[in-house]
């Protein structure tokens, strides 16, 4: 099947999402696209102070309305994608750049209030060993990389420009550190085409991604292939990934986002196993985590339900 190819430039980088905006790039279900991203902010180069008020030099020019969010790649049409049908991405490599940096405190969040830091803050910049999987800040520390994307999705079926930090049923914002390479995303598609988008690239991130950021770095290469599959119906994202298979949930309420990524779950292990609810209920209490996967998507809270590989036998 086809490779494609995916640079960040004017013509493919946008900061929302919208069914509005033209494909860059018409492919067929099967077909493989390899994305070169920005950072999530912009940013063309690492940056040298750790005081937020000095800016660093990002793309240009942009739009106020079209690039106000993360920095995204595409939208991508996949040819017969219609609205009820379920993308699946296959996510086969992704490669970050050799620099990034997190923004710790200094601005108003209600944690940061919470705890203190919303007056105080610093940000810790990284350079990347990549082919060592480790990044060290300036301060020495050093911790291991696992890289995913934050952003994968696709618009939702209302028209107009639609922002980019809150995640929704259509993915977008999801920031779960679950997808890595070898993982497959599933997304309803909710406009014909589809219209994929990708970009805000970590090069580690913990459950909850507390501080608003995690490592926000370039993306050398994401490497996904786009598979069309038009007899799975599903109303919120699921994934298979090393770690299991996770399902998810995005609400206001923490509680509700918990209950539809359990829902989700219990969806999913009734189909695989050929369970009634209630023992996929039960079962579900002995072997399915729940974990928040982050509080800081402009009050849309994101919690991930995880179904082991081999916890049912």
């Amino acid at each position: 099947m086809p490779t494609y190819t995916i640079e960040p430039e004017r013509r493919t980088l946008h900061g929302v999402f919208s069914r509005e905006l033209e494909p860059v790039l018409l492919i067929d279900s099967g077909d493989t696209v390899i994305f070169r991203t920005l950072d999530s902010g912009w940013n063309l180069e690492p940056r040298t102070s750790t005081d937020i008020d000095v800016p660093s030099r990002q793309f240009e020019p942009r739009d106020p309305e079209r690039d106000n969010g993360h920095a995204l790649c595409g939208p991508i049409a996949i040819r017969g994608a219609e609205p009820g049908m379920t993308l699946a991405v296959q996510i086969k490599e992704v490669r970050p750049g050799a620099w990034g940096h997190t923004f710790a405190g200094g601005w108003h969040t209600q944690l940061n209030q919470r705890l203190g830091l919303d007056k105080q803050g610093t940000i810790l910049l990284w350079d990347l060993d990549v082919d060592q999987g480790l990044g060290r800040d300036q301060h020495g520390h050093t911790i291991s990389l696992r890289p995913f994307m934050g952003v994968m999705g696709m618009p939702p079926a209302e028209p107009g420009l639609h922002p980019t930090p809150p995640p929704r049923v259509t993915g977008g914002n999801i920031d779960c550190k679950e997808l890595v390479a070898g993982s497959t995303l599933y997304l309803p598609i909710a406009v014909p085409g589809g219209l994929f988008s990708t970009g805000d690239g970590h090069g580690v991130q913990g459950d909850g991604e507390v501080c608003v950021t995690a490592i926000e770095c370039p993306m050398e290469r994401v490497e996904l292939q786009f598979d069309l599959l038009p007899d799975l119906h599903l109303t919120t994202p699921r994934a298979n990934t090393p770690a299991g298979w996770v399902t998810f949930g995005f609400h206001t309420d923490l509680h509700e986002a918990m209950a539809i990524a359990l829902e989700a779950m219990l969806d999913l292990m009734q189909t695989q196993y050929q369970l009634s609810k209630p023992e996929a209920f039960g079962l579900a209490s002995l072997v399915v985590d729940l974990r928040i996967t982050q509080v800081v998507n402009a009050g849309m809270l994101g919690v991930h339900a995880v179904l082991p590989h081999g916890a049912i036998r």
